[in-house]
């Protein structure tokens, strides 16, 4: 498996960040990879942390809570509640950050759409202002997603695929 695509990051009307990338897997495997903590702590971290706590009550209402660590033991956290989960088509939740340098809380739409094989996720986050949003867009955002979602190519590649091919035997 390799790269269709590389990320797109687009601001989008006043409010919101639109990341969108294609990965040449199914999308069930893609959700999957978002919504399993186990998963996601393989690859949902940027050049220089780790995903420390990663919980997830994958259910609407349900909580979900992420924790990043930095090499220098200092923590980013970030948590939400599910509004909307329709497998293996869309989650929306919202995001609230510990320290709050967003100005709010957003909400997060994630879309799996699959063509052929191939898979395109969209990631929209409406900020609770224009100022919010303009100031991630300045921020190294985009190269650490980037990253992340190199690593959810690779997992895919290797471990889900993998796992799917030995399913099907």
């Amino acid at each position: 498996m390799k790269n269709s695509e590389t990320l797109r990051v687009e601001p989008n009307g006043e409010r919101e960040v639109v990341m969108t990338r294609i990965f040449d897997a199914p999308r069930e495997l893609i959700f999957e990879a978002w919504t399993t903590p186990d998963l996601l702590k393989r690859w949902l971290y940027g050049p220089k942390d780790s995903l420390a706590i990663c919980e997830i009550d994958l259910k609407v209402g349900g909580a979900l809570r992420f924790v990043w660590r930095q090499p220098n033991g200092r923590d980013m956290g970030m948590g939400g509640v599910f509004r909307e989960i329709t497998a293996p088509e869309r989650l929306v939740f919202t995001e609230n950050w510990d320290e709050d340098w967003t100005g709010g809380e957003a909400i997060v739409t994630i879309t799996f759409i699959e063509r052929v094989g191939k898979t395109t996720m969209t990631q929209t986050v409406l900020y609770s202002s224009g100022s919010a949003r303009d100031a991630v867009l300045k921020t190294r955002m985009a190269e650490g997603v980037t990253l992340a979602y190199e690593r959810l190519a690779q997992l895919l590649a290797t471990t889900l695929l993998r796992r799917g091919s030995q399913a099907s035997a």
